[in-house]
């Protein structure tokens, strides 16, 4: 049963997130560490809105919040949620009428956690470390509210502070006072140079809009916001842009909500600051935030160390591919031909193979399409557009695409990293069609790579198993190595 007494599938979870900007609900469903979000609505109700001058939230925004609420509990409970947790940040912990909203949240069945400005900032270090697990640097999670700063390192959250800086709380402050504002308050926090040669990580619906901004200007090819870099430069260009630029400008940008385009030019120049206060090298855009880190914190320690693409992967691979065991036995059976490669790049590799059967039902004459659009378009997490492209490469060669790269692939990875991952693909597509799916002759068969060649050992009950297609896909893969195909 759930809090509407009502049955419920215990594998969904959901997040309502009362913030100072918009209220929001987020379901999710599937693995523990990393569970796909099932559904996904947000209302810009602007709680926090002039709450600086009255210390009240304004009638129009309680009433937009309550509305939201209503339904989010409605489809929560439509969807039998089982566990489902509010929580509310800064607007509602600091309004005079705050009790107001909490009262009518109640009243519909949700537990309103009133979260502290520290828990919000543990939080969205922990949303962070989800989603980048080997992230070092510092967390800036901008709402409407408050800002909230983070040092992560090592997979653990450490010094956090919170201030009241939020896009709604600054609003119209740009220049010399928000300048004096902020770096007053980092230093009086200790914080001045807190990120010095460090990335700086941005949480956030207006930083994320920033980041979707800068992809629209400058024509970038990838329309995933989580991991796209802006350099401080590139921050200054914006901030000095931003003022300038007509609505319709922002309404032509792909992927920009409207209801962040106000909250635009306030960002970039909160941001241009506190990057030069704190010494950092650049920032990475986190998809992943407060919710997510929620999320997080309550995995055993076991669950939060396993790696999120690998398992995100994984469960694609089980829920679109024919053979659910099939990617981890793949990727054993081609490593030792890859056995030089790095941690990292055998990850990626890793992925490729437990995706490898994605394009089973598609349309044979776009099976390497599907492929590219699954590796650059899913919902991976901890990989950057490199390795997406290396994704996107092996798993267009290994579904029949040939050794060539599609766009946009040559824009996102230098030749020598897609080479490699013609590689992957050739050699996924030869284990696919020698084992025609199945895990006995990857079991029983191996593959490996020495002295100029390519050798595939198979016992002599399985010589049958080397037909003439086969036997094609080995040379083809030997060739690209410059190597022979020995039969062993």
């Amino acid at each position: 049963m759930n809090i509407f007494g009502k049955r419920s599938d215990p594998s969904r979870t959901a997040i309502v997130d009362i913030g100072s900007n918009s209220v929001r609900l987020v379901v999710y469903q599937g693995p523990a560490r990393l569970p796909a979000t099932l559904f996904n609505e947000k209302v810009m109700a602007g709680l926090g809105r002039g709450l600086a001058q009255t210390g009240r939230m304004e009638p129009g925004a309680l009433a937009a919040a309550q509305v939201a609420l209503a339904r989010f509990a409605a489809v929560t409970r439509e969807m039998e949620v089982a566990t489902v947790r509010t929580v509310a940040t800064a607007a509602v912990r600091d309004a005079a009428n705050g009790p107001e909203l909490i009262q009518a949240a109640e009243s519909l069945g949700l537990n309103v956690e009133i979260l502290s400005g520290e828990q919000e900032a543990l939080g969205a270090g922990y949303g962070v470390l989800s989603g980048m697990p080997a992230a070092d640097g510092v967390v800036g999670d901008l709402g409407g509210g408050s800002l909230e700063l983070v040092r992560v390192r090592g997979g653990e959250v450490e010094d956090r502070v919170s201030f009241p800086l939020g896009v709604l709380r600054i609003a119209g402050t740009r220049g010399k006072p928000l300048e004096k504002r902020v770096t007053d308050l980092i230093a009086t926090a200790g914080w001045r140079s807190r990120g010095r040669g460090l990335p700086f990580y941005l949480v956030g619906g207006s930083w994320r809009a920033l980041g979707r901004l800068h992809m629209g200007l400058s024509d970038y090819p990838l329309p995933v916001v989580h991991q796209y870099e802006l350099l401080p430069a590139t921050i200054a260009s914006l901030a000095a842009q931003l003022p300038g630029m007509t609505k319709q400008q922002l309404r032509d940008i792909p992927g920009l909500s409207a209801g962040r385009a106000a909250t635009l030019a306030d960002a970039a120049a909160l941001l241009e600051i506190v990057i030069r206060e704190l010494g950092s090298t650049g920032s990475v855009i986190s998809a992943f935030g407060l919710r997510e880190g929620l999320l997080f914190e309550m995995l055993d320690a076991k669950t939060r160390a396993l790696d999120p693409l690998i398992v995100a992967a994984r469960e694609e691979g089980r829920l679109l591919g024919r053979f659910p065991e099939h990617g981890d036995l793949l990727d054993r059976w081609i490593a030792p031909l890859f056995g030089h490669e790095s941690p990292a790049q055998a990850r990626i590799r890793h992925a490729a193979c437990l995706l490898a059967d994605v394009g089973w039902h598609a349309n044979p004459e776009f099976r390497a399409e599907r492929g590219v659009e699954v590796a650059l378009h899913g919902n991976w997490v901890a990989i950057d557009a490199r390795e997406r492209a290396q994704l996107a490469q092996a798993l267009f060669t290994s579904l029949g695409g040939g050794t060539i790269s599609p766009e946009p692939l040559s824009r996102l990875a230098d030749p020598r990293s897609l080479a490699t991952a013609v590689a992957w693909g050739l050699a996924i597509r030869l284990g696919q069609r020698l084992s025609a799916g199945l895990a006995g002759p990857l079991q029983r068969t191996r593959l490996t790579g020495d002295a100029g060649i390519v050798a595939l050992t198979l016992p002599n009950d399985d010589r049958a198993l080397y037909g003439e297609t086969v036997e094609k896909r080995h040379a083809a893969l030997a060739a690209l190595l410059g190597r022979k195909p020995v039969l062993g």
